[in-house]
């Protein structure tokens, strides 16, 4: 072999080694997107999907086995016209309010308390409050439906026990207590009954972002308001609540979400029918009775649409109230 064909040899070697080369660091950047493409593709097929499915369906009319039918936004006005669509949305918001106005204050309280430095074992209290939101939602209701229950209920037990006493018999007389309660049985007290349940599972959830707000307000703020002589209200109007107006504002627009799309609590005190006079009758649940009970399946999907625009408002209208400039 004269040195020509060694020379020869030598270039295809390294060209074949270029090549092996380019090839490796090819997979070297196409790496990060290959480890994370499990997640994007689920999320493409479960989530992206879906949507965009559904939106489709909302112009057409389909009972889920037989041909689909465009039928534009005939499914829009059916469910606008729908008396039973309104009546869940009016469950909905009743029990939206009954649930947000006492959740976030009485979170806003223990974070208050829970933030104070006379509290001991802090760590002991946040992981008891935010146990109910871990906890699956079928066996708090479940365990609801027990404590609620007519006859053998706990909550009915001991409201019989102080009735014997004559402040709370007073009581009860003046708001037409009578004992013992059917509480998810009477269509004026099922509403209750289930923002009872919403409020004790997610209190300790806004509990929880309350208090790193407050933890993140630093202790300046509060030196320098009383050395200009300011009092604890003042302290609090002015200094505390504009530096958590962030997290309230937060904390509400994931109630606003969260309650609007209300479904488990509902469906298992009450049942899907919505109990006693549908008083527990969610939109969620009139949506899913609509399309997998009914299988109407066009009109669910614009249903959906519709409350997906109320979430949209809300939410907005939540950012209105609470934002400055500034702020968020």
């Amino acid at each position: 072999m004269n040195s020509s064909d060694i020379k020869t040899n030598k270039v295809t070697s390294d060209k074949t080694k270029n090549k092996k080369t380019d090839r490796f660091r090819l997979s070297i950047k196409s790496a990060p997107y290959v480890f994370i493409s499990p997640f994007f593709i689920l999320f493409l097929i479960f989530g992206v999907f879906p949507i965009l499915y559904s939106f489709f369906l909302s112009f057409h009319s389909w009972d889920g086995i037989g041909q689909m039918e465009f039928v534009g936004l005939s499914n829009y006005a059916y469910v606008l016209n729908d008396d039973w669509f309104w009546e869940s949305v009016k469950n909905t918001f009743i029990i939206f309010i009954l649930t947000t106005i006492p959740q976030h204050i009485i979170a806003l309280s223990l974070a208050f308390v829970l933030n104070s430095g006379f509290v001991k074992m802090k760590e002991f209290f946040r992981g008891s409050y935010f146990l109910p939101y871990i906890t699956s939602a079928v066996a708090i209701a479940l365990v609801f439906d027990v404590i609620l229950g007519h006859r053998s209920g706990l909550l009915n037990a001991i409201l019989i026990q102080l009735e014997t006493l004559p402040p709370f018999a007073f009581l009860f007389d003046s708001v037409g207590l009578d004992l013992p309660v059917r509480w998810l049985a009477e269509a004026r007290w099922i509403r209750f009954s289930i923002a009872g349940l919403v409020t004790w599972r997610f209190t300790g959830w806004n509990m929880l972002i309350y208090f790193a707000g407050l933890q993140n307000i630093p202790n300046s703020l509060y030196e320098a308001a009383e050395i200009d002589g300011a009092n604890k209200r003042q302290v609090f109007t002015n200094v505390t609540l504009p530096l958590l107006r962030p997290m309230i504002f937060f904390g509400v627009t994931m109630s606003i979400i969260g309650n609007l799309q209300l479904f488990e609590e509902p469906f298992i005190l009450v049942g899907g029918d919505g109990g006693a006079g549908r008083a527990g009758m969610t939109t969620a649940m009139y949506l899913f009775r609509t399309g997998f009970h009914w299988r109407q399946f066009g009109e669910g999907s614009a249903m959906a649409y519709i409350l997906a625009i109320f979430i949209v408002i809300l939410s907005l209208a939540s950012r209105k109230i609470f934002h400055k400039e500034n702020d968020l």
